[in-house]
């Protein structure tokens, strides 16, 4: 029997994990539901390819897949998983930036390579490029909280679980994050 995102969409997280535990077909259903988000998260934190994103990606359900035993139902599986991919990804940027193959793209390369993506056709597209445009160019730290909460529309709880900090900290993140947002923005369309 081949095993697709349909014949799981009935399934929580929690009982997927279960049934892949006895029968490996069903891990690909974990794999189908969260492929995209995760590829966005990666991208939206980091200044990846997709093509490195999907290598990424591809070593981080290698983690899930051997450590699905220890993963605990009472915690929500999505911040589990979040959590694994971002320490992939975070350890992938310092091996990269350690063997001096650190290819950091200024501002205006990364608009164009937006630009190249997707051409804007309303002032809604040029919005959107422009908060990614700054987005990038925010330290680590304040675009992570701002990607998990406003684009990837993660609770505080789950952004505490998925960057191992306390709430209260996500929540200090996340208020300094808005402030230098708004103050690299200033000017920008006025």
């Amino acid at each position: 029997m081949i095993i697709t995102l349909e014949s799981c969409k009935d399934l929580n997280d929690n009982e997927i994990v279960a049934i892949s535990l006895d029968n490996l077909d069903y891990f690909s259903c974990l794999y189908q539901r969260y492929e995209p988000e995760l590829l966005r998260y990666m991208q939206r934190i980091s200044d990846v390819h997709q093509d490195e994103a999907r290598d990424i990606l591809q070593e981080s359900f290698i983690k899930i897949w051997y450590n699905l035993n220890e993963f605990d139902a009472s915690l929500k599986f999505s911040s589990w998983i979040y959590r694994i991919v971002h320490n992939e990804t975070v350890s992938y940027l310092r091996r990269r930036k350690s063997y001096g193959k650190d290819k950091k793209t200024d501002a205006a390369g990364y608009k164009d390579k937006l630009a190249a993506d997707m051409e804007p056709e309303t002032d809604q597209e040029e919005k959107s490029r422009l908060v990614y445009d700054v987005l990038s160019r925010l330290p680590l730290k304040y675009r992570e909280v701002l990607t998990l909460k406003f684009i990837e529309k993660r609770s505080y709880q789950e952004i505490s679980d998925i960057l191992r900090i306390p709430e209260g900290t996500v929540a200090i993140r996340i208020n300094r994050a808005k402030k230098l947002f708004r103050e690299m923005t200033k000017g920008i369309n006025s």
